[in-house]
């Protein structure tokens, strides 16, 4: 990045790799027959370690950007136009969320389906900027360190907690909230511990945002992220076991049986440092507008793959039954066709709005018209029942 071009490309591109491998580990993970799950198989086994740093990978991206946007403006606080836009964009991953989960047959019936209340992705993410846009609001009128401070805050009491609160059952909540917090009722995703993810991709970019001008950007921030992710995979379990044999705390031992977290965060690290090493080669304007279409190749991967509104996606029809010859090729063509549809969209999205608020706006004129034209209408009904009812009861009373 230069003085002259505030746009991290290679943030971009991570975003594009990260949902493409959403979009493959979501088709294979939904599809594969499981008799070829096999854990000794070192290329099953590789492949489910990358699907693994995905979401992390994605987390990271979402709050990095996100709070990139809101802090590079000279407003601070609530006079801030990207803390409403914030606001706004994580309203309506919300409620994309949960449309997604919407059966159209079960409406029809009057039922919603359980399914319609558990949370993935999409409600994470959301509740995660809106989450970010509180810490923020809450640390404007402080010194500037306290932001960032407050951020690696969140993100090591949620990670070194997690596995306290992870069996926690949260069934005094009601239920739709419960699977915020818990996966007990089905739901794939929870706001923790993956807001720290978010959190932490926030503090990274306000040290890019800090340090924008520095000479040495890119070499010191491949060094340090290299040596952080280094750190953190190969060095964080045997850093817990010796708090546990020091300090005697359970929870260090907690810790140990499944380091996942720190690992996946050093995880992130290292992706991030290869991105900036191929920074140079991350401006082709396909990639970048996939990077910047995730939204809409995610709604439209859920409708192809899950089915949503209907409930006849591949997922119903092949799930888990598909050998690797076949779900290979098919988790490539999938990648590309849901990227395909996603562009073609955006590259309409205007026009395609335009279409839908010409219609509302026309069905609205239709029925304040047929609204004005009934109101006669039913009020000589009204006058004639009325008049029809009083010779009615005259007449039994006669």
């Amino acid at each position: 990045m230069t003085a002259k071009s505030n746009r991290l490309f290679f943030i971009d591109a991570m975003r594009a790799w990260a949902i493409l491998m959403m979009l493959q580990g979501h088709f294979i993970d939904g599809l594969l027959d499981p008799v070829f799950r096999d854990s000794s198989n070192p290329v099953y086994n590789v492949w489910l370690y990358f699907r693994g740093i995905t979401a992390p990978v994605f987390f990271t991206v979402s709050g990095f950007i996100f709070t990139y946007l809101l802090i590079r403006v000279p407003e601070n606080g609530m006079d801030n136009p990207r803390v409403a836009k914030g606001i706004r964009r994580g309203l309506q991953l919300l409620a994309i969320g949960y449309l997604l989960r919407l059966n159209l047959g079960g409406l029809l019936k009057g039922e919603i389906y359980n399914a319609f209340y558990l949370v993935d992705v999409l409600h994470c993410i959301g509740l995660s900027i809106l989450g970010l846009i509180s810490v923020y609001v809450l640390t404007s009128k402080r010194k500037k360190y306290v932001f960032p401070l407050v951020l690696v805050g969140i993100t090591l009491l949620l990670f070194l907690f997690e596995r306290v609160y992870k069996d926690w059952s949260f069934a005094f909540l009601p239920n739709f909230i419960a699977n915020y917090f818990t996966k007990a009722n089905g739901s794939v995703f929870t706001i923790i511990p993956w807001f720290g993810y978010a959190t932490l991709g926030a503090f990274i970019s306000v040290l890019f945002t800090r340090f924008k001008n520095y000479k040495y950007l890119y070499p010191a921030a491949i060094s340090i992220a290299l040596g952080v992710g280094y750190l953190l995979i190969y060095q964080t379990s045997n850093a817990f076991a010796g708090l546990y044999k020091w300090t005697g705390l359970e929870l260090f031992n907690l810790i140990l049986s499944n380091n996942y977290l720190f690992i996946r965060l050093g995880n992130v690290f290292v992706v991030f440092a290869v991105f900036m090493v191929l920074r140079q080669f991350m401006t082709n304007k396909t990639v970048l507008k996939i990077g910047a279409s995730t939204l809409s190749i995610y709604v439209i991967h859920f409708i192809i793959l899950y089915g949503s509104f209907t409930g006849l996606g591949l997922y119903r029809f092949f799930n888990h039954s598909l050998s690797p010859e076949i779900v290979i090729p098919g988790a490539l063509a999938f990648m590309i066709a849901c990227s395909f549809l996603a562009l073609k969209y955006n590259q309409y999205e205007a026009n395609i709005k335009s279409q839908i608020g010409l219609g509302i706006s026309y069905t609205k004129s239709q029925f304040i018209e047929l609204k004005e034209i009934s109101i006669p209408v039913l009020r000589e009904i009204y006058i004639r029942v009325r008049l029809f009812l009083r010779r009615v009861l005259r007449t039994v009373r006669s």
